[in-house]
């Protein structure tokens, strides 16, 4: 296996998060609700998870702030343009699959 130093890593990861960013922006089309219910989470979830990270270093990022650097674009914003009312199937689906808590 290659060794990675902690910067390597650290950098390549950072990549990695800004291209599913990228991704998630070019695909509006896909709603939240489908990716909770394939992948058990979704664009607020990054969101909450980057707001979290600034919080451990010590960085107050609002939940509106870090929204907007996933999103692209003030969050009301986004789902005026893009946000579809979720199907009966979908609701149903997200039932069985959201997160315990």
């Amino acid at each position: 296996m290659t060794e990675l130093t902690p910067e390597q890593q650290t950098a390549f990861e950072a990549a990695a998060f800004r291209r599913l960013v990228t991704h998630l922006r070019e695909r509006a089309d896909v709603q939240n609700i489908d990716l909770m219910n394939l992948a058990g989470f979704c664009r607020n979830c990054l969101s909450n998870w980057y707001r979290e990270a600034a919080e451990e270093a010590g960085v107050a990022l609002a939940k509106e702030e870090s929204r907007e650097i996933i999103y692209g674009m003030p969050y009301e914003e986004w789902r005026e343009r893009h946000q579809r009312e979720a199907t009966a199937e979908q609701k149903a689906a997200f039932e069985i699959n959201r997160p315990k808590e």
